[in-house]
């Protein structure tokens, strides 16, 4: 996909510069990154690049719906390639990881309102949450463990 990115400007109207190919190929290496994770894959190659001219890439590529923002309550933006499938996603409620899954029902948008308030809706946004594997696996204690956490206290 990198190898697009070219095209993907282009197709967008918009010019292609080094800045703006490093910013699209750092969200294709770090899907749902942060705009500091994107930012620091950026200047790995770009050391020049300064941190507005990524947030600026960001927004313009997000105002022209090459890339998707998400912003999961109390986290900070997030930024990923998968655009137009109108797609959800799983957030980690202990380390924040963050994972795709396609649409829950149908077609886009998926859910659909009793009363749509007269709104013409094209996309739906569903975040579900919970605890990732990792997490579930480190915050489980084995019977035995926790009995000997207590007879040593």
């Amino acid at each position: 996909m990198p190898g697009h990115f070219e095209e993907t400007l282009r197709g967008a109207g918009l010019r292609v510069t080094q800045p703006r190919l490093a910013v699209l190929s750092a969200v294709h290496d770090h899907p749902h990154a942060d705009s500091a994770v994107i930012a620091e894959a950026v200047r790995e190659q770009l050391p020049a690049v300064s941190r507005q001219a990524i947030f600026d890439c960001l927004n313009t590529f997000a105002d022209s719906r090459l890339v998707r923002r998400i912003q999961p309550a109390g986290s900070s933006a997030r930024y990923e390639l998968r655009v137009g499938d109108n797609h959800h996603h799983l957030v980690c409620r202990s380390c924040g990881a963050v994972v795709d899954v396609d649409c829950a029902v149908g077609e886009a948008p998926c859910l659909h309102t009793p009363d749509d308030h007269g709104f013409r809706i094209d996309e739906a946004e569903v975040i579900y949450w919970g605890v990732c594997p990792d997490c579930a696996a480190a915050q489980r204690v084995s019977p035995t463990l926790q009995q000997d956490t207590e007879r040593k206290s």
